[in-house]
């Protein structure tokens, strides 16, 4: 008989678990910079972390404070109206009370798959958005487990430290096609010619892959924080029963729904309660794998 999971227990180590990962995109940038400037001249490489930093940080800030209303554009959702959604406005004031959390602003948006998502920089600027389907198809402790999900993500800041992420992953990702293309303009001179070789031939190979380690270790970590959400909504509502109902009806809902009909950008699917779109690539962990932790909680 497998152990029990202790809620509290569970969110410390996918902190812990986080952090680590985000120390092992810091080391793939540092090791892939070390290697640059040995391959090029101090004030190019200087030049292009520059470039880098500005178009990175540029891009992530504007979407970083604009997040909610860009979350909420994309999407075509509506504000929610208290009159008519009153169970949904009720259950978000009840979860807002017992984690001691801003009330955040509510929307709907038009899909018939069970989902929602939280956006938003800090608590008070929060914005929650369900689905059509999850208003229709859940029950009131199930719409519950998947707020106090969504409420969590506002709790923990998850969207500060993802845009944290996104910024080196983003920088990784300039650096690498800003080297790459340099090549084309590189000349060497038979004084450095071994050994500027030896380090560009380094540098082409981290160019290559250090984008795709830094994805790689960027995806594992929006599951770590996935799985940090579903236990602080254990946290929030005391009853995991009513979070692992919903992922078992959403598990259900979608192999009946056919989720490319729903044209839900690819720059939005990680903020879903359920990531819309599938595939080895995808931010969140096996829903069957969320499911059994809460079980055992």
């Amino acid at each position: 008989m497998e152990s029990r999971l202790i809620f509290q227990d569970e969110i410390s180590k996918n902190k812990r678990n986080s952090f680590f990962l985000m120390i092992i995109i810091f080391a793939i940038f540092a090791i892939f910079g070390y290697f640059i400037s040995f391959a090029f001249e101090p004030g190019f490489f200087f030049i292009i972390m520059i470039i880098a930093i500005i178009i990175s940080l540029g891009y992530i800030l504007i979407s970083y404070y604009k997040s909610d209303k860009i979350a909420i554009a994309s999407v075509k959702a509506k504000k929610a109206s208290r009159t008519k959604n009153r169970v949904y406005y009720d259950v978000v004031e009840g979860i807002s009370i017992a984690s001691g959390l801003p009330m955040p602003e509510l929307y709907i948006m038009s899909s018939e798959q069970i989902n929602a998502f939280a956006s938003g920089r800090d608590p008070q600027h929060a914005v929650i958005c369900v689905t059509e389907g999850a208003l229709n198809k859940l029950d009131r402790r199930e719409l519950e487990g998947v707020l106090a999900h969504e409420m969590s993500h506002i709790a923990n800041y998850d969207i500060r430290y993802m845009t944290l992420i996104a910024v080196m992953v983003g920088m990784i990702a300039i650096i690498s096609e800003i080297f790459l293309r340099s090549l084309w303009f590189r000349s060497f001179n038979s004084d450095n010619q071994r050994g500027s070789i030896i380090f560009v031939i380094i540098g082409i190979a981290m160019a290559i892959l250090a984008p795709i380690a830094v994805k790689l270790v960027q995806l594992a970590i929006s599951r770590k924080r996935e799985y940090g959400a579903d236990s602080t909504a254990v946290k929030f509502t005391r009853y995991p029963r009513g979070l692992s109902d919903a992922l078992k009806k959403i598990k259900k809902d979608s192999s009946s729904i056919d989720a490319k009909k729903e044209k839900i950008s690819k720059a939005v699917a990680p903020l879903f309660f359920s990531n819309p779109i599938k595939g080895w690539t995808s931010t969140h962990p096996p829903i069957d794998k969320r499911i059994e932790r809460l079980d055992r909680m």
